[in-house]
Parts: C-alpha cells; structure tokens; sequence
C-alpha cells in the first residue's frame, strides 16, 4: 500500500523542449560533451516543470530517449536496425514504425541504459519527491523485431528480451532505484486477442527478482503514438488475469475513455493500488482544477484513497510542453483540492 493517500505521477516521457527538437536533427554539429551537457540540460528542464507542478513522484522526462522504448534497440546486440520508416507519407500511425531483423543472439553486454538515465535523475532532482526509473518491458519490446529460424515467433523473442529486461531491474535495485514502472502496454492492447494468463507468467518473471524490494507499477494504455491509439480501447478483456501481475500499482488510462469502465478499479484497489489516467494526454483541452477535483471524487466512489494514484492517461511525449505543463499544474491542484477537502496528508 502507498504511502501518501492520492498521490501524484507521471507514467515516464515528457515532452522535449523544442531546442532539444531541433539539436537532435543536428547531433553532427555537436561534440562529446556538448551532447552530454544537452543531455543535462533537458533532464533538467524536465524536472523542473514537475516540481513545479508540484508532483509526488516524477521521472527524467525520458528526455535521453528517442521514444519511450525505441531507443533500447540501440543497446542490443544481434540486431540490424532499420534506418528508414517503411511509411513516410499521410496520416502519421503505427506502421510508419518499421521493425529490426534480428541477426544473431539478443543480448545486451552493457545493460539497457536506464540505470545510466535514473544516476543522471538522481544528480539533478532536488530532495523531496520519489524518483521513478521506467523500463519497457519484454512483450512490448519485442513487437519492433522480425521473428526468423533462431528467434521463430514473438513469444520466442520476448523469451531473449525477458533476462535482458530482468538484468536491468536488478541493476536498477542496486542503484538505488526505490520505484520503477516496468512499461508493458503491448499486453494491454492484445489482451483482447491473446492468452492473458501468459501475460502474466511473462510478466511475473521479469519482475521476480526486484518483487518487495522496491515500488513497482506497471503502465497499462493502448497506444499513443501520435496520440493514435492501437487496441480496442477496454480494459475488461485484461480482468480478472491481470490482478495476478506482481505490482504494487497497476495504472489505467481513463480520462481519454470518458471513465468508462471506471467501477473496475475497486476490484483493482482490492489487490494492489490503483493509479488513474485522470489527464488526457491526446487532447489539448486542459483540464481545470475543479475537473480533477470531479474525477478524483468519481474515482473515490470506488476506491479507497489509500489505495488511489494519480497520473495522466499515458506519457506526455506525444503533447506539446505548454499544453504538457498546465496539464500537470492542474492535476496536482484539483487532486490536492480534494485532499484538503477531506483532511488528508500532502506529501511522500
């Protein structure tokens, strides 16, 4: 159980500033350390737009990576990566996302980099709020790689990723990591279609290593690139299976569904806490104060505050900064709203 009832999060990404936009169309005209102070710079500026907002728990803004999980390829050995969009033109969608052949045997002889991303955080956060590490997990990052005669289908290669993913969550642990969020939306957008329960054995045993040693939560959407969606967007078909994941929170997009389905979360709140989509990433409508302040109330007509987190539906990658901003600004005034409202402690 958490330890600040109606806590605040972000899920991982935020947007980058549009400096680092455009130097990352320009990384030749750049050295060494003129990249890494880049690098700096825009964790930087990331953080400080979710202190502000006043958040209880925030992350790097994934700001060192090209995507939420494209950018793990490039710490992969036995891959060849593709290096044009198999789709260039019309509306912007999934396939414009091509995929990598696999090559020789997976593996990751220097780690996945989010160890490197959450030291970084950790340097350049201010003392207060928890500081949340996201790492993709198997199933998703297994959708980007063509299965061949080693590797024959995509449950083969989510069986190589599985020790890699694995690997880096101890790692994580070691460093001193206290909450990670093991990003498998993959899951969550096949549940309809796929066995569910072997969602769950894939996932328990990623995480088994680091189970109790720290906060883990796991992100369940159905796709945001270029705030496209890319599964039917219910989350029924993933119940009751997915209440068996090994998570201390388990969140849900909301917000950009209208709260439908929204009395599922008290059977989520009986097993572990629940963390609500309560800001639509895919809409730039920003949600006032007294709109959060209405959902955080709707969602505690079915859960526990102890057991109810806060976030937005997805990360903030695919929505402008300025738009990104308010978002957050209003969400941690409308959930603290309700805190006072109700005598409840601020604050991690």
């Amino acid at each position: 159980m958490q330890i600040c009832p109606l806590r605040t999060t972000v899920i991982g990404s935020y947007p980058f500033p549009a400096w680092l936009e455009h130097a990352c169309q320009h990384l030749s005209a750049f050295g060494s350390a003129d990249l890494t102070e880049m690098q700096n710079d825009a964790v930087v500026a990331a953080v400080h737009d979710q202190i502000s907002a006043g958040l209880d728990v925030i992350t790097d803004g994934e700001q060192t990576r090209f995507d939420f999980n494209l950018s793990f390829y490039g710490h992969l050995h036995g891959l060849e990566l593709e290096s044009a969009s198999p789709r260039r033109f019309g509306p912007p969608a999934h396939d414009q996302r091509g995929k990598h052949a696999v090559t020789d045997t997976i593996n990751a002889p220097r780690g996945l980099g989010v160890v490197e991303e959450f030291q970084r955080l950790k340097k350049l956060a201010p003392s207060g709020p928890t500081l949340k590490a996201s790492v993709p997990g198997p199933y998703t990052l297994s959708g980007r790689l063509l299965p061949n005669k080693q590797y024959p289908t995509r449950w083969d290669l989510t069986e190589a990723l599985l020790p890699l993913v694995r690997s880096e969550l101890e790692a994580l642990a070691a460093a001193g990591c206290t909450e990670i969020c093991v990003d498998e939306p993959s899951m969550s957008c096949y549940a309809y279609k796929e066995d569910t329960a072997r969602f769950v054995d894939i996932f328990n045993r990623t995480v088994e290593p680091v189970v109790g040693r720290l906060r883990l939560g796991t992100h369940l959407c159905f796709g945001n690139y270029k705030a496209r969606a890319v599964g039917p967007r219910r989350i029924a078909p993933m119940f009751p299976a997915f209440l068996d994941f090994k998570v201390d929170e388990l969140h849900v997009e909301m917000a950009s569904r209208e709260f439908a389905e929204i009395e599922l979360i008290s059977a989520i709140a009986q097993r572990m806490d629940v963390a609500v989509g309560i800001v639509d990433v895919k809409s730039y409508y920003i949600e006032t104060k007294a709109d959060i302040a209405a959902r955080t109330k709707l969602c505690l007509q079915h859960a526990p505050a102890e057991r109810l987190v806060f976030a937005p539906d997805c990360g903030l990658s695919q929505t402008a900064r300025w738009a990104a901003k308010s978002k957050l600004v209003n969400m941690v005034a409308g959930v603290t709203q309700v805190r006072k409202e109700l005598g409840l402690p601020h604050g991690v």
